[in-house]
């Protein structure tokens, strides 16, 4: 993996991290926090949208929306885990 795309990996997940904590109201973790939200929230939407049939396409924008509604998937199922 080049350092270019871990840096753009790292973007993504803060941006998505942070547009789930706003989505979600205010439960976004910090900086670091919303990075790991947003990568492991793509990994998720990764795994579940392909099984259900859902392509987004390429571009950083794409991958934005995709990690982001995998993150909100996320912080819905930490949510219910905390309660």
């Amino acid at each position: 993996m080049v350092f270019s795309s871990i840096l753009v990996m790292l973007f993504i997940g803060a941006v998505a991290g942070w547009l789930s904590g706003k989505i979600m109201e205010g439960r976004g973790f910090g900086l670091i926090g919303n990075i790991i939200v947003g990568v492991v929230g793509a990994f998720l939407a990764g795994l579940i949208f392909p099984a259900l049939g859902f392509s987004i396409g390429g571009g950083v924008l794409s991958s934005i929306l995709f990690a982001t509604i995998g993150a909100v998937i996320l912080l819905f199922l930490i949510g219910l885990v905390k309660k």
